[in-house]
């Protein structure tokens, strides 16, 4: 098989999800930690695979290949199923630094994808459980499985989310899993609710416009949604992707991944809230670009360099 990127979460609330909750539905943890795929290559070898890319012993992402390619229980579970492709958060340190000790440098398997000709499906957490277990391979638990959740019960479930970490902190969030939805795309899509942006901004949401009659409106929106964990989370994602690059090029990607990471998961959203919104994209990026030197400003002093 070939390299297959796992797919984009849409946070609740956006139209690619909507009426995702109507039915029987799974709640696991939201993992902090890089997006990576194992599979059986064509060349009948483990191949393991970043959130963009395949790895190799000299192109790693922070250690997830080498790892991940000498554990004798994925390479016997890849060839007991050469069709699937096993989806894990490989945790290393980014947002969220407070894991318990134990945590760090493992895999934690999330979903498992069965490739067929037709194009392949998702297996449920019921399909999938018994497989991983019978290699003693580690998945997410599920924190809750209820049948047309509310949005009340599933912010309750996500402050009682201890997994992985110490019973005083609460973790990334929640990923709602609908095994018999698609949406009106057709597609099967997850949900997400990030702990972070709902407890911190929820209020800032439900601003009225006219509040903001004399804001900077590119400044205001940008303030509200593009916040400093998402700046360094994804500073951390360019780090570990890019374990090679110069800091030009770093500096480059990680502005762009923050703006284009408004554009994709809050642009929306922020429309929604605010109907009457108008915005200067260039005005936007110059905001968004600014925010980020002022969350990272060693990223743009010219003797940086990579932490060992």
């Amino acid at each position: 098989m070939q390299y297959k990127s796992y797919q984009h979460i849409e946070k609740l609330g956006r139209d690619e999800v909507e009426g995702i909750l109507k039915g029987k539905c799974y709640i696991q943890p939201k993992i902090d930690g890089t997006n990576s795929v194992l599979y059986l290559g064509d060349d009948g070898i483990v191949h393991a695979g970043s959130r963009k890319r395949d790895l190799t012993l000299t192109s790693d992402n922070a250690g997830f290949y080498n790892a991940a390619i000498r554990d004798e229980r994925v390479r016997e579970y890849l060839t007991r199923h050469p069709d699937h492709y096993v989806y894990c958060e490989w945790l290393i340190p980014h947002s969220i630094k407070y894991y318990n000790d134990t945590a760090w440098q493992r895999f934690y398997i999330f979903d498992v994808f069965e490739s067929n000709d037709e194009g392949g499906r998702y297996l449920s957490f019921d399909e999938y459980v018994p497989l991983l277990e019978e290699f003693d391979l580690p998945y997410i638990p599920n924190l809750a499985v209820i049948e047309d959740p509310t949005e009340e019960q599933l912010i309750e479930v996500m402050k009682n989310n201890h997994y992985l970490v110490p019973e005083d902190k609460i973790g990334e969030g929640i990923v709602i899993k609908n095994y018999d939805y698609k949406n009106k795309y057709g597609r099967t899509t997850w949900a997400k609710i990030v702990a972070e942006e709902f407890f911190n901004t929820k209020s800032k949401l439900r601003m009225k416009n006219h509040d903001l009659k004399e804001a900077n409106w590119e400044k205001k929106i940008a303030n509200i949604y593009i916040t400093e964990p998402v700046v360094r989370k994804e500073f951390s994602k360019i780090l570990n992707e890019y374990p090679e690059a110069s800091r030009q090029e770093i500096i480059g990607r990680v502005l762009n991944a923050v703006y284009n990471n408004f554009i994709d998961e809050d642009l929306i959203t922020a429309v929604k809230v605010n109907k009457n919104l108008v915005l200067n994209f260039n005005g936007l990026k110059a905001e968004s670009n600014n925010i980020v030197k002022e969350t990272i400003p060693e990223l743009f002093e010219r003797n940086w360099a990579r932490a060992q």
